[in-house]
């Protein structure tokens, strides 16, 4: 162990992470560090895979995608085809058509509900979300988040959750903070690369919530790892341990659910090193391990003899007694 001494990096954040109660159009991804850095919905290398009732993807969302500067013109969908061998998906067919929510809806049969968005001033845009995120949760749909994100390095926070919404309009589509399900699965979460043996505490983790709501919380405590392979190269990445908080939600709370994830750095470095043992090593073992057999079989022989001695002897004894 050791300080750490590094300076000015950025640190990776690798997440993989699942909502089957919220559509991906409703989703953000937020971070804040100590040094006031506020990002909302960030779109460094994030993908959202969109889910059915089943878990089967029905389409895709890149956020950094090229060209275009709208929130819409950086999305495009993928349609799913027929499964192939019956148990997998297969992306057969792939638009790369610039997606606009207004292509899902049939105006003739949303005129009542166009007048009584409009009467609450929303604009085009947003009564197409409105309308497209109410469909999706009818529909049971999901949404897989995954990616990676470059933050500063130091002490923050970064958290998943409907913040990205104008507060008005997630009021309209949820009726409340109360009836946001922010119930979730992470497959993956670490902070760099992987090494061998290491353990992600919070891989496979499943938190589900029925009938209610709330902001889960995890506090993860990073320590900073340098792996070196026996080819004398380095792997720098990071361990880190975390500890888990819920605070459920009740109708008077003025903030939304979420699921945040709080970070802090420890200064000291740990090295783990592969090393090979000596020849000399492997012959002090190997002398240690003959030298015991034959002392093990040595007091195997002994007993073997003073046992065949005792009852060979005892017979001729009782003869010459008679």
């Amino acid at each position: 162990m050791s300080v750490d001494l590094k300076r000015g990096e950025t640190l990776p954040i690798h997440i993989n992470m699942t909502f089957p109660s919220l559509p991906c159009d409703v989703l953000s991804v937020d971070a804040i560090d100590m040094s006031g850095k506020h990002e909302v919905d960030l779109d460094t290398n994030i993908w959202k895979l969109r889910l059915n009732s089943y878990g089967h993807i029905i389409g895709t969302e890149y956020l950094s995608g090229p060209g275009g500067t709208g929130p819409w013109s950086q999305a495009w969908l993928s349609f799913e085809g027929d499964k192939v061998g019956g148990n997998s998906d297969s992306i057969i067919v792939s638009m790369r058509v610039p997606f606009s929510p207004s292509i899902y809806y049939d105006k003739g049969h949303h005129e009542d509900s166009d007048e009584k968005l409009h009467a609450f001033g929303f604009d085009q845009a947003s009564e197409n979300l409105i309308k497209k995120v109410k469909q999706a949760l009818e529909n049971g749909e999901g949404c897989r988040v995954y990616g990676v994100l470059d933050v500063q390095r130091v002490a923050g926070n970064f958290h998943i959750s409907v913040h990205g919404l104008n507060i008005y309009v997630a009021q309209t589509i949820f009726g409340g903070a109360t009836h946001v399900n922010v119930s979730h699965t992470i497959h993956d979460l670490s902070f760099g690369p992987k090494y061998p043996g290491i353990h992600n505490p919070l891989d496979g983790t499943v938190r589900m919530l029925h009938d209610t709501s709330g902001t889960f919380k995890y506090y993860i405590k990073i320590v900073p790892t340098e792996y070196r392979y026996i080819s004398k190269e380095v792997l720098p990445t990071n361990q880190f341990s975390v500890t888990e908080y819920f605070s459920p939600m009740n109708e008077f709370d003025r903030t939304w659910p979420a699921v945040y994830f709080l970070y802090d750095l420890s200064p000291i470095t740990v090295t783990i090193k592969e090393e090979r043992r000596s020849f000399l090593h492997f012959i002090t073992r190997l002398c240690a391990v003959l030298g015991g057999t034959f002392a093990l079989t040595g007091m195997l022989d002994r007993w073997m003899y003073r046992l065949l001695e005792v009852l060979t002897n005892k017979p001729k004894a009782r003869s010459v007694l008679r």
